[in-house]
């Protein structure tokens, strides 16, 4: 007797290659979805969990302020702490340089006071030959960072870099859209960014950054319908792989039908605004405004394995940087607004409407 094939519906991944839960950076999620992080906490929970593997992310830049960067650099960074390959794409001319402003995993307060209690154990009752002193740094090291990788979602602090040891690894590789002549460059990098990972069986995901796809840097920035064949194309070989791919592009410099055909291609949609400091009508509007640096909006979020639309509490959400270090996406919160123009809806007690009603009339 023949053994019974396994039925999946048209809608569904087949997901027999995800990584288990086991691997590191990964998370499970409803319907067979495996997440990655995005480097910041918040957003994680905004999503219902993080990016999921296979997805497109696609994020709107602001011309005025390069809010766009806080994204990528937080989301290169998580993948980098977790061991994940990188392909990271950018107009610059030595796009490995950005790898130089990548934050670094904020300590807490007990890695402090654990780290301070081995010194201070060291200095008093342990004596370590010299010779031997390097060793035990290394394995203190490697234990922090052991810690660290065990975290699916860490809180980067971005006045301190990401240290060497994370960017001298051989699954890291660097692309300057300048030197793309034509998209089917590019996507030839992508393509074999991503079976590279397939032939040494590697069980974590892979993630992808492009910055400023459509910049004026580029030679295709005028190829409207290759860049839009290049963002279909890359759609479709994340989809049949473990990897994640966001692209940060700048909506103003497309036409409107191309920008539209844009987002429709994107599984989640983000785009970031800047803040004017002296806005005195948002700041009456908006409670904490002195602390805002920007407005992130969250236009559609990726659906796999599911028909059920996902509802958010809310779509716009204050950008802050908590200490200076940190970055935390909070809800607005609308400033008290005086009554005394006029009265509020539903604050009649009547079916009708009228304030002058008694009783209810049903």
């Amino acid at each position: 007797m023949a053994a019974t094939k396994a039925r999946t519906s048209s809608f569904s991944r087949n997901f027999s290659a995800a990584p288990s839960s086991v691997t590191a950076g990964l998370k499970n999620g409803p319907n067979g979805t495996v997440f990655v992080s995005s480097g910041i906490p918040d957003l994680d929970k905004i999503l219902g969990g993080g990016f999921p593997l296979g997805s497109l992310v696609m994020v709107m830049e602001d011309t005025d302020a390069p809010h766009h960067m806080l994204l990528l650099r937080n989301f290169m960074s998580q993948g980098l702490v977790h061991n994940q390959p990188l392909l990271y794409a950018s107009p610059a001319k030595d796009p490995r340089s950005f790898l130089g402003t990548l934050p670094s995993p904020s300590t807490s307060k007990d890695d402090k006071a654990r780290d301070h209690d081995v010194e201070k154990l060291s200095d008093k009752g342990l004596r370590i030959a010299w010779q031997y002193k390097k060793y035990f740094g290394e394995q203190q090291m490697s234990d922090h960072n052991r810690d660290v990788k065990l975290e699916y979602c860490n809180d980067f602090d971005l006045r301190k870099p990401l240290d060497r040891h994370f960017l001298n690894g051989q699954r890291i590789k660097c692309i300057s859209l300048q030197d793309c002549s034509n998209m089917s460059t590019l996507l030839d990098c992508c393509s074999t960014f991503l079976s590279q990972r397939q032939e040494s069986n590697i069980t974590c995901a892979g993630r992808i950054a492009i910055q400023s796809f459509c910049s004026p840097q580029c030679d295709f920035s005028d190829l409207d319908w290759d860049m839009l064949s290049f963002i279909r194309s890359l759609k479709s070989i994340i989809r049949a792989s473990n990897a994640v791919a966001i692209i940060s592009f700048p909506a103003s410099l497309l036409s409107s039908s191309y920008s539209k055909r844009w987002q429709h291609l994107a599984d989640t949609l983000l785009s970031v605004r800047a803040i004017q400091d002296e806005d005195k009508e948002l700041a009456k509007l908006l409670t904490g405004y002195q602390d805002m640096i920007g407005l992130l909006s969250v236009h559609k979020v990726a659906r796999f394995n599911t028909q059920v639309p996902v509802i958010l509490d809310a779509t716009t959400f204050s950008m802050k940087l908590q200490k200076r270090r940190l970055l935390v996406l909070e809800c607005l919160n609308q400033a008290p607004v005086d009554g005394s123009s006029g009265s509020s809806y539903g604050t009649t007690g009547s079916c009708f409407g009228s304030s002058m009603a008694g009783s209810l009339d049903f």
